[in-house]
């Protein structure tokens, strides 16, 4: 017979707390309930429990007091804060604190019952401790060129070419080079990324760029005919070229911080459709992540 999962359900509000553990009962756990964190930590320390599932907003202990004194007396029992008074910050301690996740009320069972099985399988499995951080999987920024809002894109272009002869001959060849520049304002800050992309859109000239204008229109044909844009690209390259970085419309990757997981990295490159982000720590950009850094990862784990 298969162990059951062993659950503590903590929370303040006694309808809530036996629907929930009904539920979950229903749902194959085994269930105890608690009606505050001190109640909870007394039940612990006599009974080891595999998940508590704990609120946040309590009479007297509150929930992120409670989670803190459950990982002193239990590191291994894994912690789903469930909430119907969620905040960013509140998130942000929860996971500071170690705690598995954060849900907020109203939470469906069936979500809740799958959170419970995943903190169930980190526990068993240690998977959390294997498990590498963004900053261990991460490129580097010392490995990427820069250059300023005021640096011209001929010299960025320069700078760009340098860098891929540099990788080319250098063991940091995961990837055919670096394929961007990171950009910095003069008072040092990340303003985005400078890309061969950005090259190739600016070159285009201007009539072209709105979509369907009828600018555009008026010269769809104009490529077929002898000298309608022959010599046009080195024009508008070197027209280009004496530009300024920053006149050019740069890409922006989101953000993500070095200790993210990588199910955050995961999650947050397939909602924004981006193949890179940028690592911060704290105000700082540290590095880039870029999805080739995830797959090799995804190699390591599955060959593992």
């Amino acid at each position: 017979m298969t162990q059951k999962i062993k659950v503590m359900m903590v929370d303040d509000e006694p309808r809530f707390r036996e629907t929930a553990s009904t539920l979950l009962r229903k749902k194959g756990f085994e269930t105890t309930i608690a009606g505050s964190g001190e109640e909870a930590l007394s039940i612990l320390a006599k009974t080891p429990h595999d998940v508590v599932v704990l609120d946040v907003k309590m009479e007297g202990m509150d929930g992120h007091t409670a989670l803190a004194e459950i990982k002193k007396i239990a590191p291994q029992t894994q912690v789903i804060m469930l909430t119907g008074h969620g905040s960013p910050d509140s998130a942000a301690n929860s996971r500071k604190l170690e705690a598995f996740d954060y849900l907020s009320k109203p939470c469906d069972i069936d979500i809740l019952a799958v959170k419970i099985n995943d903190a169930y399988a980190v526990r068993q499995t240690g998977a959390a401790r294997m498990e590498k951080k963004v900053k261990d999987i991460m490129t580097d920024i010392d490995n990427y060129s820069s250059v300023t809002l005021n640096t011209t894109v001929r010299e960025a272009i320069v700078k760009l070419m340098g860098s891929l002869t540099q990788l080319v001959s250098s063991n940091l060849i995961r990837e055919a080079g670096h394929r961007s520049l990171l950009v910095f304002d003069e008072q040092k800050n990340f303003v985005g990324l400078l890309r061969m992309k950005d090259l190739i859109k600016g070159v285009r000239p201007a009539y072209l760029a709105p979509p369907k204008s009828s600018l555009a229109d008026a010269v769809r044909f104009s490529h077929v005919f002898t000298g309608g844009w022959d010599g046009l690209f080195t024009i508008q390259m070197n027209a280009l070229a004496d530009k300024k970085v920053g006149e050019l419309a740069l890409d922006a990757p989101p953000m993500i911080d070095e200790n993210a997981n990588l199910m955050e990295v995961t999650d947050l490159l397939f909602q924004t459709k981006r193949t890179r982000l940028i690592v911060t720590s704290g105000n700082k950009v540290v590095g880039i992540l870029r999805e080739q850094d995830l797959f090799f990862e995804i190699v390591s784990i599955v060959t593992r």
